[in-house]
């Protein structure tokens, strides 16, 4: 199934391992936060929580450990991983976009369709990805939306909703949902989307995001087009 650009109003991207390339270094970064609090994680379980909001990731993996939160303890610890994340994406060299990124935003934009991203990072790492890829105050990129920025992050529709107010986008089927982590395909299933499109490989495997809800499942947003838009 494809759909024309007549179809759609609105594509909202994920961040980090969509549209972002940062050799999953959000995982990393993560369980070093965790760690010099004295908790250790292993990766698979983090990536269970990937996508969504950072301090509900961090609560939930507490209370898996068979640890509950400390007061302020969750606060310290995303203090801590925000930090480092920043950081991160300020200089590492390994950070970049994912390959034909900004050209496939300039292809939507010239086809008409506006282009937002959304992400279980807060506003002061997204600020520094932005910057770092250039894309800040770029006419393809309409707007963007963290998850502290609405009263519920993924997998509540909250942020997709949000842009669809912001840009005066009233049909939810006219909007495609794009992100490579289970609660990327269930927030845009609960916002009603049309479309929603689970890529494959960062991380989560194929036959993991075929769990969930999604009308696609391709391997990179390079395969956005053609195999899911006649654009």
């Amino acid at each position: 199934m494809s759909v024309k650009p007549r179809e759609i109003d609105l594509i909202v991207f994920d961040i980090a391992g969509t549209t972002v390339r940062d050799d999953d270094s959000v995982n990393r970064l993560f369980r070093a936060a965790l760690n010099r609090a004295g908790i250790d994680v292993d990766p698979a379980e983090v990536n269970h929580v990937m996508g969504l909001p950072k301090p509900v990731a961090i609560e939930r993996l507490l209370t898996q450990t068979g640890r509950w939160p400390e007061p302020d303890q969750v606060a310290v610890i995303h203090d801590d991983f925000v930090h480092a994340a920043r950081e991160f994406y300020r200089s590492d060299p390994s950070v970049g976009e994912i390959e034909g990124a900004t050209e496939l935003f300039q292809i939507l934009e010239r086809a008409g369709i506006k282009v937002a991203l959304d992400t279980g990072f807060s506003r002061p790492i997204v600020d520094v990805i932005l910057d770092r890829l250039g894309w800040r105050g770029q006419s393809y990129l309409a707007t963007t939306i963290c998850s502290d920025e609405v009263f519920r992050g993924r997998p509540a529709p909250d942020m997709v909703q949000a842009v669809m107010q912001q840009l005066l986008i009233r049909d939810p089927r006219r909007v495609v949902k794009v992100g490579d982590t289970p609660s990327d395909l269930l927030e845009g299933n609960a916002a009603g989307c049309g479309v929603v499109v689970g890529i494959v490989g960062s991380t989560h495997s194929r036959a993991e995001l075929a769990r969930f809800p999604h009308t696609h499942l391709i391997d990179s947003i390079r395969g956005l087009i053609p195999s899911v838009l006649e654009v």
